[in-house]
């Protein structure tokens, strides 16, 4: 990607043209984060209680049994959105989806397990072992460059 800034006294607010030439995911994100919207926050229930969720701390985020969870070292939290709302919420260069039902963190992967054909194990911090789902292997293939 190319980024140029030109100095114009005509423009008294800062003007962003993305030229390119097809919309891509990148291209979409990239005007997201150029529109100001404001930061997301996730929050989960937990014990009766909702606290406020960093990104930064879950090691996962799961569907199942009808809810969606956020685990993190303090426990699992029920949250109240769906998944894929929850995907929209977290960094796409932290955060990647490896089946129809779960998000992980690839800052909180201990290693990953490719002895298996056509999947992919993942060893996560606190001990849970996931799978790839074959759907995915390639796309997370591509963001670890293997």
């Amino acid at each position: 990607m190319q980024v140029e800034i030109r100095i114009d006294g005509a423009y008294p607010e800062p003007k962003v043209v993305i030229l390119t030439a097809a919309v891509t995911e990148e291209v979409n994100q990239l005007a997201k984060k150029l529109s100001g919207d404001a930061p997301c926050i996730l929050s989960g229930m937990k014990d009766g209680k909702i606290e406020v969720l960093e990104p930064a701390e879950l090691i996962r985020v799961y569907a199942g049994a009808g809810k969606v969870y956020a685990v993190t070292e303090k426990g699992e939290y029920v949250l109240r959105l769906r998944l894929y709302e929850a995907e929209q919420r977290l960094n796409p260069h932290q955060f990647v989806r490896i089946s129809n039902s779960e998000i992980i963190n690839l800052k909180k992967i201990d290693y990953f397990d490719l002895s298996f054909t056509g999947t992919i194990c993942v060893k996560l911090r606190g001990g849970t072992v996931t799978y790839i789902s074959r759907r995915y292997v390639s796309k997370v293939k591509t963001i670890l460059g293997i």
